[in-house]
């Protein structure tokens, strides 16, 4: 009988964890009685019971008539009056975009093959000739400093440089005049432009982001594309997108800018068109646009469109130059100076032929927004922080380096290392997740709960980077000036934890709310089947998703529970992988099997509410993204070609983001609203504890002597970036300084015993210092012409990089009005000289 029992309850086992079809289950159970009969165990009474309890549910669940009748029928009834309530633009933006890896994640046994076999991002050669000729010199040109110190903008050699290279057409096709560039070559200018001038970055990155050319690629009229196209693509016209106002910022759907549907005069005739009144702000490009882009509720109280009342959000594209428009101020976003500012407008009538799509398209601008923010997000403001990224990682690590106090590098020390190594090891996450997330997007997916993740996470970490980066240099970093790398990034990383969707917002809200519901295998199709009003065929549809879900949390469970037993030893890494990573995939494996089951449990204890409860959400969607900032890493290691130097990077990168997983599971139980299905969930799970391990000191100190080190793998951490000339940018001395050290650690070596018997002091970093030293060590013989050479170009260079500016008593204010001024002269004769020959003419 016990073994018979064992037998029977390991089969049940291996069926839940298999996520096996009721017809097996009812087969299982066939099987199962009738070795029991045979070998005597049950008879009788007994064999009756057992056929009760073990044969009638299977068969219920077989019969799918008898099933659609006895439960599914009252449970979709009891669905739909729990199923929460969604607005118009809620369900818009759930459903825009795709699934892709997120829905892997979701599904507690991810498929790693399709991510690792995956096409990684790529640049055609035209792709990359423009990386390397056009971005370059537009990075020599838009000098940063200048940028905001003189001009308050792009120099007008910078603007008319832009528009002339065809910066502001990348995602424009070729027959319209643009580029035709893949989403990764829009990334890859973007963050290469970042590592210069975050001013020239931005300003390329709007117009080929969410805005007017995106919109009319995928909703204009032909008419509307043939026109504002090529226009757009040879900077013809300078486009913008007003979406947010003072009164809806996050909540975008709620705007209370208003266009009522009416008959005006346009060009002498009388047409249809919309009044409209609006007042947005935080508009980039504002200011210098010649078409703008605008959102507004759409209402026809007079029923000239068709039935009267409110028609939804619509999206208009209208000239600056139009009577009504205002626009022109500015905002001064701290201290950045590209062009942002309001726009403003009262009862200005526009013809319907300015609707984007014209009126076909009325009432559709939420759904053409987040369709097209569903991907967006994964390009502008990832790419533009991971350069950020990468300007401070590469001036820190140089600094570090060569920076000695106490007699040593400060990078050496334990207390530097460990910022040092966050640094690294955000930067290469992120770059990860940039490179996997727009890869996708290339592939032809538009994976909306992906692009949340990027763009809150790399914003956030980029934030880290830049605050480590700032407690490393001190006073080099608080020293303004075109010495000083890091000021504007410190200065400017808040603007991209605000927009595209306020980060406090995105994690709460959108990461795991929109994720639950389009990510999870079922709910977004139960969701659908009670929404049907076609009785039989809600039934139907209700019916298959409602009991795959019952036996995906019952797999689930079980697999939780045998993971628990087991640490996760019995799940398997992908073939073909690093084997010095296969724990990661592992532990991968196991956490997606927990969210799916404690996403599960919430639902059921918490219904409705869940999505209220933004602190256990935004919990569950750290749990998410931590898995997929893993994935990435994985990901990159493999397509970079597992170079075994990088190992360093990808362990702290993945232990960190298990450390972040783990931690946001242990906080989620910690204030659970039910302490019995948190303990349940716990007993599942991690009944020994949750691990909350962090990257040893030893690994902190391997990462930051890798970065520190000229070769190979700071090359790729670091790759993609502008690297300047020192007469260009005055980073470059950092990095100059850097690839000289490893030879001067040699010559330094070679003198620790003439050092120690006093002979001569420790080579110097001060040029002052240096001059006397040199005198003293060739005298003494210790060093030869070369190295004497070499010691003075390293002395020079890292002087340079350590150094910080100082100004006049107005901080070079006339200095740079009078440069200003001098540049635009010439221009302002030519204009005066035009004027006279056309009045002589």
């Amino acid at each position: 009988m016990v073994i018979w029992l064992l037998v029977g309850f390991a089969a049940a086992i291996a069926l839940a964890y298999r996520q096996a079809a009721a017809t097996l289950w009812l087969g299982a159970g066939v099987i199962w009685l009738a070795l029991g009969y045979v070998f005597n165990v049950v008879a009788g009474v007994g064999a009756g019971v057992a056929a009760l309890l073990v044969i009638a549910p299977a068969l219920l669940m077989t019969i799918k008539p008898l099933r659609r009748a006895l439960l599914t029928s009252k449970a979709l009834g009891l669905f739909r009056t729990i199923m929460p309530a969604m607005s118009d633009t809620e369900r818009a933006a759930i459903e825009s975009g795709t699934v892709w890896w997120d829905a892997e994640l979701f599904s507690g046994k991810p498929d790693w093959q399709r991510l690792l076999h995956a096409a990684p991002a790529k640049l055609s050669a035209e792709e990359q000739a423009f990386l390397d000729n056009e971005v370059e010199t537009l990075c020599d040109i838009a000098n940063d400093w200048e940028t905001t110190q003189i001009w308050q903008d792009m120099s007008p050699e910078c603007w008319q440089y832009t528009k002339d290279a065809g910066f502001l057409g990348m995602i424009i096709p070729k027959q319209y005049g643009g580029k035709g560039f893949s989403h990764y070559a829009h990334s890859q200018v973007v963050m290469k432009l970042s590592t210069r001038c975050s001013a020239a970055a931005i300003s390329v990155m709007v117009p080929n982001s969410l805005g007017p050319a995106e919109l009319l690629l995928h909703y204009g009229t032909d008419a509307q594309r043939n026109y504002y196209l090529p226009r757009l693509a040879r900077g013809e016209d300078i486009p913008c997108f007003a979406l947010t106002s003072p009164y809806a910022g996050s909540d975008a759907g709620a705007i209370p800018d208003l266009g009522i549907v009416c008959k005006g005069t346009h060009e002498g005739e009388q047409v249809l068109g919309f009044r409209v009144t609006w007042d947005k702000r935080y508009i980039t490009l504002g200011p210098i646009a010649t078409v703008l882009g605008l959102a507004f509720r759409a209402e026809d109280p007079d029923g000239l469109l068709g039935a009267p009342g409110s028609l939804g959000i619509t999206c208009a594209l209208i000239p600056t130059s139009h009577p009504g428009v205002n626009s022109g101020r500015r905002h001064w976003p701290l201290n950045a100076v590209f062009q942002n500012g309001p726009t403003t407008g009262k009862d200005v009538f526009i013809p319907l032929e300015w609707v984007i799509g014209g009126r076909e398209q009325v009432g559709n601008g939420w759904r053409m927004l987040m369709e097209c923010l569903a991907a967006g997000r994964a390009i502008s403001l990832p790419s533009a922080n991971v350069g950020l990224g990468k300007v401070a990682v590469r001036g820190t690590t140089a600094y570090a380096a060569m920076r000695k106090q106490f007699g040593l590098p400060i990078g050496k020390f334990e207390g530097v290392q460990a910022p040092l190594a966050r640094m690294a090891g955000h930067l290469y996450a992120c770059d990860a997740v940039r490179k996997v997330s727009v890869a996708s997007l290339d592939a032809g997916e538009k994976p909306s709960v992906i692009s949340a993740i990027a763009k809150y996470h790399v914003t956030e970490r980029a934030r880290i980077i830049v605050n480590d980066g700032m407690d490393i240099v001190a006073g080099k970093g608080i020293c303004m000036g075109p010495n000083n790398f890091l000021a504007r990034a410190y200065q400017q990383s808040p603007i991209a934890i605000t927009v595209e969707g306020a980060n406090i917002m995105t994690r709460c809200l959108i990461i795991f709310g929109q994720g639950l519901i389009r990510c999870h295998p079922y709910v977004f199709r139960e969701m659908e089947a009670a929404r049907n009003l076609d009785r039989r065929k809600a039934l139907e549809d209700f019916d298959s998703a409602m009991f795959g879900h019952v036996s995906f949390v019952l797999a689930n469970t079980v697999r939780a529970a045998v993971h628990a037993l087991t640490g996760g030893r019995l799940i398997s890494a992908p073939a073909k992988t690093d084997p010095a990573l296969a724990s990661y995939y592992r532990q991968a494996n196991r956490l997606s099997v927990v969210l799916a089951l404690i996403s599960d449990i919430s639902m059921g204890v918490l219904g409705g509410a869940l999505k209220r409860k933004e602190s256990i959400t935004g919990r569950l969607g750290d749990m998410l993204s931590q898995l997929y900032i893993l994935s990435c890493v994985l990901k990159r290691f493999e397509d970079d070609g597992r170079p075994q130097a990088d190992l360093p990077l990808v362990h702290w990168s993945a232990q960190d983001a298990l450390l972040r997983a783990h931690e946001a599971l242990a906080e989620v139980l910690e204030n659970y609203p039910s302490n019995i299905a948190a303990g349940v969930v716990r007993g599942l799970t991690f009944p020994f504890g949750i691990p909350l391990r962090k990257p040893s000191d030893r690994l902190l100190a391997q990462v930051a002597d890798v970065v520190q080190t000229p070769g190979e793998t700071r090359d790729r951490l670091l790759a993609d970036s502008y690297i300047p000339r020192p007469e260009i940018d005055k980073l470059a001395y950092g990095e100059l300084g850097l690839r000289l050290l490893p030879q001067v650690e040699l010559i330094d070596a070679r003198l620790k015993p003439a050092i120690k018997q006093g002979l001569i002091e420790p080579l110097p970093i001060s040029t002052t210092a240096f001059t006397a030293w040199r005198v003293k060590a060739r005298a003494l013989d210790l060093i030869s012409d070369d190295e004497e050479a070499l010691l003075a170009r390293y002395v020079e260079y890292a002087d340079h990089a350590i150094q910080v500016d100082d100004f006049a008593q107005d901080f070079g204010l006339l200095e740079a009005l009078q440069q200003r001024k001098q540049a635009l002269e010439p221009a302002a004769k030519r204009r005066t000289s035009q004027g006279e020959n056309a009045s002589v003419n």
